[in-house]
């Protein structure tokens, strides 16, 4: 069967917004260092006026994997919410001029703002992320284009949007009308504490729609309540057909229909970690649409975080397929 995409992706739509803030000023804000915090509308003013280096850019964890395999030639698109406001309209332009297509217009009337993440990034590459869920959190089973979910070969769901009853139903559907087409969907885990509050949830969605499981090492911990990652991983592999674990500095896990492999990663001190995580997931996934072996694919993940890693910001600044060559994987 010949979908017209390659990958399609459903998130939040968030405008990020990224600014340097040492130790000292994550205190004196009240902000918990390396972990993402949902804060009101209220607070996200605040600290979006504490700012003082302000790099402004489309964001959301599947929308910037989405960026990533579209630089790589593959054909994409995103389902995402946002409100026809200036920071709405932004981000859906920005969607369509990097060839992104974004068919999911902003929408009218009353909604809350465009949801938007103020990403403090410290000296060390930590990321602290304090996101405002605005009308990209309420993407509902109505916001599911199944023209787009049904006609890809790959679609590719974030945890976030798991968190409301409204993102569990979008997913479903968009599973389903994916499966109907003949493609294969799969999930980002995207937090820990996300798995937390929905691990029943996850573990049937995973279980009973999921082909593909992205998550790391805290995420598959807290998704089947165990300190034993081995244990953690075989259960998901009973239920899913391609599991895969990244560990920050640790070699990457990839398992598929039991056959394993292990990818070492160089450690680094990275120059921001945004990003990490959404790029191996580009890189990877482009690996499996091209029909790459399970290493090769899981290597090109790896090279994809690599290089997200050196520079501020979630999206490549170089060319993902010079950096393939430069790692001898195309």
């Amino acid at each position: 069967m010949n979908q017209t995409y390659d990958l399609v992706g459903i998130g939040n739509a968030i405008v990020d917004v990224i600014s340097h803030g040492d130790d000292s000023f994550l205190d004196n804000m009240g902000i918990e260092k390396g972990i993402m915090q949902l804060v009101e509308r209220e607070r996200a003013e605040i600290l979006y006026g504490a700012m003082k280096d302000r790099v402004q850019t489309p964001g959301g964890s599947v929308a910037n994997t989405v960026a990533g395999a579209g630089t790589l030639g593959l054909k994409t698109a995103f389902l995402g919410k946002v409100k026809d406001d200036a920071l709405g309209r932004f981000y859906a332009k920005e969607m369509i001029d990097d060839g992104i297509a974004f068919p999911n217009p902003p929408t009218k009337g009353e909604v809350p703002p465009t949801s938007r993440s103020m990403i403090f990034v410290s000296p060390d590459g930590e990321r602290s992320m304090n996101t405002y869920l605005g009308a990209g959190a309420d993407f509902d089973e109505g916001d599911v284009d199944a023209s787009v979910a049904g006609d890809t070969r790959f679609l590719f769901l974030e945890g976030y949007l798991y968190d409301k009853d409204e993102g569990k139903r979008a997913f479903t559907a968009a599973a389903r009308a994916c499966h109907a087409g003949g493609g294969r969907a799969g999930i980002t885990l995207s937090d820990p504490l996300c798995v937390d509050r929905h691990r029943d949830d996850f573990r049937r969605l995973i279980a009973e729609e999921m082909e593909i499981t992205l998550g790391n090492r805290e995420e598959w911990l807290s998704l089947y309540r165990t300190e034993d990652l081995e244990e953690a991983l075989a259960q998901a592999s009973e239920v899913c057909e391609t599991v895969v674990c990244t560990r920050s500095g640790d070699p990457v896990i990839a398992i598929h229909r039991g056959a394993r492999v292990e990818v070492p990663v160089t450690r680094v001190t990275p120059v921001d970690a945004t990003g990490a995580g959404d790029q191996f997931a580009a890189g990877f996934l482009y690996g499996l649409a091209t029909g790459q072996t399970l290493e090769v694919s899981a290597r090109m993940g790896v090279a994809a975080a690599a290089e997200v890693i050196a520079h501020v910001g979630p999206r490549p600044k170089r060319s993902l397929r010079k950096v393939f060559a430069e790692n001898r994987l195309i």
